[in-house]
């Protein structure tokens, strides 16, 4: 089992004026050193299909339906781990008592390489328990329907792997 290390992230949030609104702190696991095999089995990366945009849009378009977006902050930071995974005491948080021992994670942090996998099978999990049925071309569509005239497409668009996940949602 491999020991991962973790470093901060310092950002400065700012107004429109440009004066500074809050500082803020992330914790981010140092993934990178993780060994596939043994620290994890798969990862996952996200990637929506241009045909689907440009296929949803037109049905969209072409209906006069409306669109919601929808953006999700902090999404892997509540996703249940399935493997083991240690981490080092992060910097400022170093138990003086206990100053060789590790943290050992049950829910994912930004940088793992698990974390994406993690998120998008709570994502899933969940989107196909209320009755969505998974696109088998596509990964990120999702598609609801009531067997009448009502449809939902629930597209996940982009994913900065540090901050935030944006999903659209058309609703006929």
């Amino acid at each position: 089992m491999n020991v991962v290390g973790s470093w901060w992230v310092y950002m400065i949030k700012c107004l429109v004026d440009c004066n500074i609104k809050r500082y803020k702190a992330l914790l981010v696991a140092r993934g990178f050193t993780q060994q596939e095999g043994i620290d994890y089995s798969k990862t996952f990366i996200l990637v929506i299909k241009q045909a689907t945009i440009i296929l949803i849009f037109s049905i969209v378009v072409s209906h006069n339906w409306k669109i919601h977006q929808l953006d999700i902050h902090n999404v892997f930071l509540n996703d249940v781990l399935t493997k083991e995974v240690y981490m080092k005491q992060p910097s400022g948080f170093v138990d003086s008592a206990f100053p060789s021992h590790v943290c050992r994670l049950h829910k994912s942090l930004y940088g793992l390489k698990q974390a994406l996998r993690a998120w998008y099978t709570c994502l899933g999990d969940f989107l196909l328990s209320i009755g969505f049925h998974a696109s088998k071309v596509d990964t990120s569509l999702f598609i609801l329907s009531d067997g009448t005239d009502i449809f939902i497409f629930w597209c996940i668009l982009m994913i900065s792997y540090l901050r935030v996940v944006t999903l659209l949602c058309f609703i006929a």
